[in-house]
């Protein structure tokens, strides 16, 4: 964490200085706003908590309820989730408050009795190192509580505004609000009567019902599994010896239990099977009691026990399936004729089972996506093109998503005698470990995702694939870190130079060493450089592109006054230089070898919300400005940008 550029801090240096809207912020929700948020839930606070980083643009977010949420419905926390955690300021926080899964136990029928349950495979939760991070289970409120505390500590200070339902919306193309929504007050004096809005840009994140997505006319295609599960969170005497192990838990009977011990040592959720719904149940299942679903949990766990004390909270559900058919108000006939004014996000475009952990995950990076880009657009930094991108990338996301879940809940509510092997649901569990911690995700060449023309130059950084991090040592103190960790949620774009090695001669040709150092001139001073065409007069060098450096050879041998200034530049009032931006690789990991870089060195260009977006050598000057040329404005008309969104 940096600080004291702006002067000695002295309290918490969280709390960002207030800026922009945040000087004179209304306590009341005003009546015209660049962009309003509808729903509280985890895609609309992250949504708010990375537009909270852009001062100029004035967002509110309202709730139906009249507070925060007390008590949520979700709780894995894939370690995707937790790197966005990170560029978000609290992952350490949350991580020490959260559960940790570290392994998985499967139990299945007894082969000499089939009445019992006995543990067949115990499966590490990440074998193969895919993130540093680890896989959590935290109360989806605790994580709405984080994010809102990142808003309130924002240059905007941003608060929920709590006790308003969204009615409808009408858009009239043209006008500087084009969106008129129409609320109700849900709570207080007011409770009950209306009020419009009108904003420039809305977002619906208002859950699986969303009045938002109908208002646009998006409509979910899937269907219902025909499979009811009973969960809860409880607390209970059991000598079920795994009940701090997340278990998957096949009976003889054909019933069977996903069950994940919760935060705090004494709680676990416990998703009971239900059985296959008739088609002509309407909805009784969902009346099941809770005493029946304890009942079910201990048939399944025989010959243990499960002693109930208290109930948290319990709920029924059947699995379904569904994907709108566009995540935005643009209809497929005027796609590039009209940029889009309505975006939905979460549950509202897609909804499915929640034992692979992926609602909230998911709806997260939607969140984090639509976020980064209305700031662009509304800072003036980005055309509106941009706003295009959203929907053309998540919707293939959420289908793959979808897919993915329909395969593992099927194999949860197989009877052990329909497997083809034994081991078949921890096969599954082990091979498709990236896809529900977050990794799987891979964006197609767009306006902001280039083609992998130069992919051979840094093979461990996949193109459109989020940045993997990975060990190095900063220079200026010689402390180990992790590279990606610097990423903030900022809404800069990150722009890593990965130096050549003198000694890395090709074909008995010398590399040029000198590379690094012409780039770097290039891209402080010259006319075309990205740098210097997209960053805004008056601002700090790095207010657009966070610029940084990693060098082969041992710390030690960096010689900071040798350093292009590019990556030593001066900030904040007092023009203070920022040391913080040069690294050399670390003795015990090599990020040249972890990550297949060419020992000639390469450049990798990170959207940000932390995906790669291009990787090119340092001699492709001309084709880094021309990528930067489609998605950002130049300084000289983004003012003029600005007023006209």
């Amino acid at each position: 964490m940096q600080f004291h550029h702006h002067g000695y801090v002295s309290t918490d240096p969280r709390v960002q200085p207030a800026a922009g809207t945040g000087l004179d912020r209304p306590d009341e929700l005003p009546d015209e706003v660049d962009v309003l948020i509808v729903g509280t839930g985890p895609a609309g606070m992250i949504t708010a908590a990375q537009l909270a980083q852009f001062p100029d643009v004035t967002t509110r977010i309202v709730e139906r309820r009249p507070g925060r949420l007390a008590i949520g419905q979700a709780d894995g926390i894939q370690a995707r989730s937790v790197e966005t955690f990170q560029a978000f300021g609290f992952a350490e926080s949350i991580i020490a408050e959260a559960y940790r899964i570290t392994e998985m136990a499967f139990w299945k029928p007894d082969p000499n009795d089939p009445s019992r349950i006995v543990r067949a495979a115990r499966t590490p939760d990440d074998a193969a190192g895919i993130s540093e991070f680890p896989h959590l289970i935290v109360n989806q409120a605790r994580v709405l509580d984080y994010f809102a505390e990142s808003m309130a500590n924002a240059p905007t200070r941003m608060t929920p505004d709590f006790g308003y339902e969204f009615v409808g919306l009408e858009i009239t193309q043209g006008e500087q609000y084009p969106v008129t929504v129409t609320l109700r007050h849900t709570a207080g004096e007011q409770d009950g009567q209306t009020r419009t809005v009108r904003a420039k840009y809305v977002v619906g994140s208002d859950g699986a019902h969303s009045r938002v997505r109908d208002a646009i006319g998006c409509t979910p295609h899937g269907d219902k599994a025909f499979h009811a599960w009973g969960v809860m969170d409880v607390l209970a005497d059991t000598d079920f010896p795994d009940i701090r192990t997340k278990c998957a838990i096949q009976s003889g009977s054909g019933g069977s239990i996903l069950h994940i011990p919760r935060e705090g040592g004494f709680l676990f959720r416990m998703y009971v099977d239900l059985g296959e719904v008739p088609a002509d149940d309407n909805g009784r299942i969902r009346t099941t009691s809770i005493t029946e679903i304890i009942r079910q949990a201990n048939e399944i766990l025989h010959p243990y026990t499960l002693d109930v004390k208290n109930v948290a909270w319990h709920s029924v559900y059947e699995v379904g399936h569904r994907v709108t058919d566009r995540f935005d108000d643009v209809d497929v006939e005027q796609i590039g004729t009209r940029t889009p004014r309505v975006f939905i996000t979460g549950d509202a475009c897609h909804t499915h089972s929640a034992k692979a952990g992926q609602g909230m995950n998911v709806s997260m990076q939607d969140g984090f996506n639509i976020g980064w880009k209305l700031g662009h657009v509304l800072s003036g930094r980005a055309p509106e093109e941009l706003l295009s991108t959203y929907s053309a990338e998540r919707q293939v996301i959420a289908q793959n998503l979808i897919d993915f879940d329909r395969e593992w809940s099927s194999m949860m509510a197989k009877r052990p005698e329909e497997f083809d092997s034994p081991s078949d649901l921890e096969d599954f569990y082990v091979k498709t470990a990236e896809f529900p911690a977050g990794f799987m995700t891979q964006y197609a060449p767009s306006m902001i995702i280039a083609d992998a023309t130069h992919q051979d130059l840094a093979t461990g950084f996949p193109i459109g694939k989020r940045f993997k991090s990975a060990p190095v040592v900063r220079v200026g103190d010689a402390n180990p870190v992790q590279l990606g960790h610097h990423h903030r949620a900022d809404g800069r774009w990150r722009i890593y130079a990965f130096a050549a090695d003198p000694s890395a001669g090709m074909n008995n040709a010398a590399p040029d060493v000198s590379a690094l150092d012409d780039w770097a001139t290039w891209l402080a001073t010259d006319p075309e450089s990205p740098v210097v065409r997209h960053t805004p007069s008056g601002t700090d060098l790095d207010s657009v592109f966070d610029v940084k450096v990693i060098y082969q050879h041992d710390h030690t041998r960096v010689d900071l006054n040798a350093v292009p200034k590019i990556f030593l530049p001066k900030v904040g009032p007092f023009q203070i230089t920022d040391y913080e931006k040069v690294y050399a690789t670390d003795p015990h990991v090599d990020i040249f070898a972890e990550r297949g870089i060419d020992r000639r060195g390469a450049v990798v260009v990170v959207r940000p919300d932390q995906y790669v977006a291009h990787v090119l050598p340092f001699s492709a000057r001309a084709e880094l400005a021309g990528f930067f040329a489609r998605n950002l404005l130049s300084a000289n008309t983004s003012a003029r940008a600005k007023e006209s969104v």
